[in-house]
């Protein structure tokens, strides 16, 4: 999960993918019908919505059904297509869906152009419906869409070693047990009220998550900025001399943030500047200028925030950042 592939032949060699051009990738089930298992989110249909978490996302047409320059749909879909026959099946079976993610998609949660295509974990299909395209047929009728919910699964239900389910059920399950008396998750947050009924150190719980999630996109990040803190610029160095950073999300993980676990929700930061993000203490405004909110000492910071070519960090992440801290402030509303 999280790996890239530079064009759709290496999905398709990779066997995430069938086909290396169609939306939609289809199995044979056990009775020798076919039944969806992939599908990629390449900016296909004006009517495909991508939230991360849910994907609202149009089924598939023949080519003659489609504007080759504009991609909109000349005329209806139909369920008995081959390719929306599949998904619905799987829908039907409960079948899980692969997703893979192109560069031509959302750009908050899609890869660079040189990155082409990343896979993005396991989701099921919730919901199906006839819907109405945005957009009319060159006549000026409606066009009907088959169109399909889907909600990605929790991290534990995501392929992953036996240890890693383990260790993310267990933190599901104690993340469960210490709720607020509010009734809201602190899960990452660092500012939990110092009064509540905490029986185990946050910094316990965040490390083992930072351990388990530091996934392919966190480790392409690192690698890009080769340690080096976007931030303060401090990179440090293991007596191997290999470079030491975390991967911090702007937007953080887990509930109540549920964030995006994408390369535009990931800056390259040391430790201490990973602290200070996560406490609120810096804000970073849309211009990338560094905003100082409470006391620091040691390491200066930089005016503004270093910013690799081909590091698009989304401007949507650092207003979820800014406005959720902003809101904390002594006296504001929680």
């Amino acid at each position: 999960m999280g790996a890239v592939f530079a064009s759709r032949k290496v999905v398709q060699q990779a066997k995430l993918h069938r086909d290396n051009q169609r939306g939609i990738s289809w199995a044979s089930g056990e009775d020798g019908l076919r039944v969806g298992d992939a599908i990629v989110l390449h900016g296909g249909y004006e009517d495909d919505e991508d939230e991360w978490d849910t994907i609202r996302y149009t089924g598939a047409s023949p080519g003659v059904d489609k504007d080759p320059k504009t991609k909109k749909l000349l005329r209806s879909q139909s369920w008995s297509y081959r390719d929306n026959a599949a998904l619905l099946r799987s829908y039907e079976r409960g079948y899980r869906i692969r997703v893979i993610r192109g560069y031509e998609g959302d750009e908050r949660y899609s890869p660079s152009k040189g990155d082409g295509y990343r896979y993005d974990g396991l989701y099921k299909i919730t919901a199906v419906r006839d819907a109405i395209s945005k957009s009319p047929a060159p006549d000026g009728s409606e066009i009907r869409i088959c169109q399909f919910d889907l909600e990605r699964l929790p991290d534990h239900l995501q392929v992953q070693t036996d240890l890693e389910q383990q260790v993310l059920q267990a933190l599901e399950d104690l993340g469960e047990q210490r709720s607020t008396p509010q009734g809201q998750e602190q899960d990452g947050d660092p500012s939990a009220d110092e009064g509540s009924e905490e029986k185990f150190p946050l910094t316990r719980s965040m490390r083992v998550r930072r351990l388990v999630r530091d996934t392919a996109a966190v480790k392409r990040i690192k690698k890009l900025y080769e340690g080096e803190c976007q931030m303060c610029g401090l990179r440090l160095e293991g007596p191997d001399g290999k470079p030491y950073s975390e991967g911090a999300h702007i937007r953080p993980l887990g509930k109540p943030h549920r964030g995006p676990d994408v390369e535009p929700n990931i800056l390259c930061l040391c430790p201490n500047c990973h602290v200070r993000l996560d406490i609120g203490a810096v804000l970073i405004e849309t211009d990338w200028s560094i905003v100082v909110r409470a006391a620091l000492f040691g390491t200066a910071l930089r005016t503004n925030l270093k910013v690799e070519k081909g590091h698009k960090v989304h401007p949507e992440y650092l207003r979820y950042h800014r406005d959720y801290w902003r809101n904390r402030e002594l006296g504001s509303p929680q």
